[in-house]
């Protein structure tokens, strides 16, 4: 985001002030003297990303005060100059000299260059070396493989239609297959009517002739209908872990053990099926009761799962650079993350998801091929009508859950969908069985408890200890060791018993 008015220029410094630093999307040089060679890189950083604005004139090691011996009307000159000379494309910033604190400022608001004219770039150093990217409060150089997406934007890309030599029509699932024949030649009769299967499948890009004229599966023909596509691209799967904490680190350091940990192949509609099932297998079902009926509430809607993963899949990056990268689905004890290789795409940003009528796709082929298949348990994969964002939306809300959460870059993308809260009977249900626990465990190391100790050790109420020590004595579990009502009583495990009630 960029700033245009004077009239915001105290805010913004006010922030930097109380910040310390830059931030993303503002940078401050002081510039005294002569214009930094880093102001190039910035202003290529925020045209290649979220657009930004760039202070000269203040310094920051000052406090962010104006700079002493600052020419406003020079900088601004040299500014311009960069803009329209050391940079391709030429960025028009809105160059402004402004007052402030009775000094002279140079305020440069760049706005980001629409997808087709990335990236812009220092013209010397080419662009592969003078591309820049703004990462935090820095700017960091992009590496070959954004660069490479960032002009993969300026026409369509086809790696998804791309011949697989290594590969021949036998490494097709034959079901999968006809099943996709057949309902071509029910929905587009006319088109599909001719010819054998081989010819239909030709027609939609499953297969192409190589220069031989030897017959073989493309890329997403192998993706969408293969027996195993991981015999030729071992690293195109879906890598699935649960983690026992709020991050990675808790399994990474060695602390506690992943819950769940699997490596899923096999072609997308089986890669989407599998996932989704680990995903039920280890999440929670809690459940609500209204009246005389039960209603079970899972942590994720199983519907958002399998659009957000089918997703990932469709539209993640199969370029070269790519093909060593899996999508990775993570599960932690407030969230689960879906990320995949590969940012959005074409006109559609991370404001327009699920909007109607904003849609691109990255594998045109891949998408259209997988509208077409059926998961083995019935449904197709994808309806590729820019709905999938939008069902993903849905059932989240009807669910009574958060939205989710998308992050972009170039190089990948992430879906986050919050865990469902517990709901209030869970709760309870939840502090009982942790009270139960409580007691259990402190019978086990002292022998025996008094309601007395529980209250202290818990800071629960006397009522709830009580009904607690009850039911365990009426379910057979505890015993007291006096009779009655006496005020020495105290528990134990019923194998210890000295009186019945």
């Amino acid at each position: 985001m960029s700033v245009d008015l004077p009239e915001q220029l105290p805010e913004l410094v006010d922030r930097l002030r109380s910040l310390g630093s830059d931030t993303q999307t503002v940078e401050v040089k002081s510039s005294v003297g002569k214009l930094p060679k880093t102001v190039a890189e910035t202003l290529s950083a925020f045209a290649n990303g979220l657009g930004g604005t760039l202070i000269l004139g203040l310094d920051e090691a000052a406090g962010f005060t104006p700079a002493r011996g600052f020419e406003a009307n020079r900088i601004a000159d040299a500014v311009a100059s960069t803009c329209a000379d050391r940079l391709q494309p030429p960025l028009r910033a809105r160059i402004e000299t402004i007052r402030f604190e009775d000094a002279g400022l140079v305020v440069a608001s760049v706005d980001p260059l629409r997808p087709v004219d990335k990236p812009c770039y220092i013209k010397d150093r080419g662009m592969y070396q003078g591309s820049f990217i703004r990462t935090g409060d820095g700017d960091r150089r992009l590496s070959a493989y954004e660069v490479d997406r960032l002009i993969e934007e300026h026409r369509q890309p086809r790696w998804d239609e791309e011949l697989i030599p290594e590969a021949s029509v036998d490494d097709l699932d034959n079901l999968l297959v006809e099943a996709l024949v057949a309902r071509q030649r029910t929905l587009r009769p006319v088109l599909f009517k001719q010819g054998g299967a081989q010819d239909a499948l030709q027609r939609l890009r499953v297969l192409k002739a190589d220069s031989e004229g030897i017959i073989r599966p493309t890329l997403a023909g192998l993706l969408a209908l293969g027996t195993f596509p991981q015999e030729f691209f071992p690293r195109l799967t879906v890598t699935f872990a649960s983690f026992p904490g709020a991050s990675k680190a808790t399994a990474l350091h060695g602390r506690e053990r992943l819950l769940d940990s699997r490596t899923l192949s096999g072609p997308i509609p089986l890669l989407v099926r599998d996932t989704v099932g680990l995903v039920a297998s280890n999440m929670r079902v809690g459940a609500v009761i209204e009246g005389a009926f039960r209603s079970d509430v899972p942590d994720y809607p199983l519907a958002a799962v399998r659009e957000a993963v089918t997703n990932a899949l469709m539209h993640r990056d199969y370029s070269d650079l790519a093909r060593g990268t899996q999508v990775q689905v993570n599960m932690y004890v407030d969230r689960m993350e879906v990320l995949n290789p590969g940012g959005l795409y074409g006109t559609v940003t991370l404001d327009s998801l699920g909007k109607p009528g904003v849609s691109s796709a990255r594998n045109q082929r891949l998408s259209a091929i997988l509208e077409d298949v059926a998961y083995p348990d019935g449904g197709m994969v994808a309806e590729n009508r820019g709905t999938g964002y939008a069902t993903i939306e849905s059932e989240l809300q009807r669910a009574l859950m958060p939205p989710p959460i998308p992050k972009d870059d170039i190089a990948g993308f992430s879906l986050t969908l919050p865990r469902r809260r517990l709901t209030a009977d869970e709760q309870g249900i939840n502090l009982q069985r942790s009270t139960r626990e409580a007691i259990l465990s402190s019978v086990d190391q002292q022998g025996s408890v008094s309601s007395r100790e529980v209250m202290r050790a818990s800071g629960l109420s006397r009522t709830a200890v009580v009904r607690q020590l009850n039911a365990l004595v009426d379910e057979g579990i505890l015993a007291p060791t006096e009779p009655g009502r006496s005020p020495r009583q105290r528990y134990r495990r019923r194998h210890d018993t000295l009186f019945d009630t």
